[in-house]
């Protein structure tokens, strides 16, 4: 049962993660991957947020939020497609910045969510 949870987690993570993509992406004229980050940046905040402040709920819930909307919502196979894609046309610079603003707003993500959950669960 838990996997329709998570299905149905996935089934509103997925479509916003194309819509949040598009939405920002359509708005810059730049081969820098602007949509994707905004999107797993914001997944990884609020799956931050969720670890801290919903402990109390259900398993099927947690699998739901956590593993089925975050999931969907964020994408390393995109990071990675898009980072070699970067590369591959030469755009070294944008590679590495695309990288470093990835992983470490990604942990600075996760951390604020986590704060914020953890000082509204208090």
């Amino acid at each position: 049962m838990t996997v329709v949870w998570v299905a149905l987690g996935a089934s509103v993570g997925a479509p916003l993660r194309f819509l949040i993509d598009r939405w920002i992406q359509v708005r810059h004229d730049t081969v820098f991957p602007w949509g994707t980050l905004t999107a797993n940046l914001a997944g990884c905040l609020v799956l931050g947020f969720l670890v801290a402040a919903l402990t109390r709920l259900p398993p099927v819930v947690e699998a739901a939020l956590g593993t089925g909307f975050c999931g969907a919502l964020t994408t390393y196979s995109t990071f990675s497609f898009e980072t070699l894609r970067l590369l591959e046309g030469g755009a070294r610079f944008y590679a590495v910045t695309y990288l470093v603003a990835s992983l470490l707003g990604g942990f600075g993500a996760v951390g604020l969510g986590w704060t914020v959950g953890t000082w509204l669960a208090g």
